[in-house]
């Protein structure tokens, strides 16, 4: 069984390559923007001649590139006749969520469904890294002030293991969510070690801007938080 892992230089797709390598799999392919861009269709193409199953790490970038990209991977994997794709997409994949990336993995989840590959769909719960260094980035003398809500997080090394473990079995053609029970975002914050304030979405944007934020990423983590509010990034 030939085996490709796409982003395999990142934090996700390097560790499962590790993974698939530690258990045994003689054939990997690991893809990355260098042999394999998102962005270059021929490209994909000629990465997935000959491959079974396909990680399938989620691209990174504005919402509207990142549909493109993912969009782009499934047609090669269709053209390629990859047999099992192991899909990496997120808990809130509502498309009425306010979250925008809660539309790219519908939207990517859906097209899976319809393109007559077989899967497994892990849907991830907020990158317990990510959260953190979210907390880290806005902290000022001590104090975070962060909208409230409750969050499902998750180790990236427990999502990349179970990529590794869905990728050497058949698929299941359905979705597995990964993620811990939900814990309020106060409670998150004192773990990082900080006190915490309740602000809102706008508040919280403005800190964003002032520290030196682009304007996508603010409205990524301004829309995020909204659907964590909403209770969307939350299992029990």
């Amino acid at each position: 069984m030939r085996i490709a892992v796409t982003g395999s230089t990142g934090r996700i797709g390097g560790r499962v390559v590790q993974l698939l390598a530690e258990a045994g799999q003689p054939d990997i392919v690991g893809l990355s923007s260098r042999n394999a861009p998102y962005d270059d269709p021929a490209a994909l193409r000629a990465a997935l001649a000959g491959v079974d199953t396909l990680v399938f790490v989620s691209s990174d970038g504005e919402a509207a590139r990142v549909i493109v990209h993912h969009r782009n991977v499934i047609d090669a994997a269709v053209h390629c006749g990859v047999r099992h794709v192991v899909l990496l997409s997120g808990i809130d994949v509502d498309p009425a969520s306010p979250f925008c990336y809660a539309f790219t993995n519908g939207d990517t989840e859906r097209m899976l469904r319809d393109s007559g590959c077989q899967y497994s769909i892990v849907r991830a719960g907020l990158f317990t890294e990510f959260f953190e260094g979210l907390i880290r980035q806005v902290a000022m003398d001590g104090v975070v002030a962060i909208p409230a809500g409750e969050v499902s997080l998750v180790r990236r090394a427990e999502v990349a293991r179970r990529l590794a473990e869905l990728a050497l079995q058949g698929p299941s053609n359905r979705h597995h969510d990964v993620a811990e029970p939900a814990q309020p975002v106060r409670s998150v914050v004192a773990e990082v070690g900080y006190s915490y304030v309740d602000t809102t979405l706008a508040e919280f944007a403005i800190a964003l801007h002032r520290l030196g934020e682009e304007p996508w990423w603010i409205y990524a983590y301004t829309s995020m938080l909204e659907a964590v509010r909403q209770g969307r990034w939350a299992t029990r």
